[in-house]
């Protein structure tokens, strides 16, 4: 249960490194993530996970930004809020290049990023792309697709 938490707040924490290396435009998240470590007290179960998403992110952003962009109906990734890009960009590298989190709670927990850090209509499109996502891995495994999450 600890490292349920652990991991949620380290979520919550990505997040708002993703965030800030948008805004510094340039800034790698790496870059971002060592400063923002300096400056923070984050819990070590917290702290690995953290270190763990932020580089799946960075190592695999174009091939995450390429399968974002795919999924999305209607949109452009650059059109997205900072908030919803990032959320989905977790919930991707957590789907895409999976360690020990299963996919339907990677998508719940990018669901719970987004509802309290996006916008009231952040929720459902999240989870919209990430299930699309989700159900195209299962499409090129020849695995019958579950329930939405």
């Amino acid at each position: 249960m600890a490292a349920n938490r652990d991991r949620s707040r380290a979520r919550g924490w990505t997040l708002q490194v993703l965030y800030a290396a948008d805004l510094r435009d340039a800034a790698r998240p790496s870059e971002v993530l060592q400063d923002f470590l300096l400056r923070r007290r984050i819990a070590e179960g917290s702290r690995a996970y953290l270190k763990r998403l932020v580089e799946t992110v960075e190592a695999h952003r174009e091939e995450l930004d390429a399968r974002i962009a795919a999924a999305l109906t209607n949109w452009r990734l650059d059109r997205l809020s900072a908030i919803d890009r990032n959320v989905l960009r977790i919930g991707a590298a957590e789907l895409l290049h999976p360690g020990d989190v299963p996919p339907r709670v990677a998508i719940q927990e990018a669901i719970r990023l987004a509802e309290r850090y996006g916008t009231a209509e952040s929720p459902r499109f999240v989870n919209g792309v990430l299930d699309a996502l989700y159900r195209e891995g299962l499409a090129a495994e020849g695995s019958a697709p579950e329930t939405s999450a």
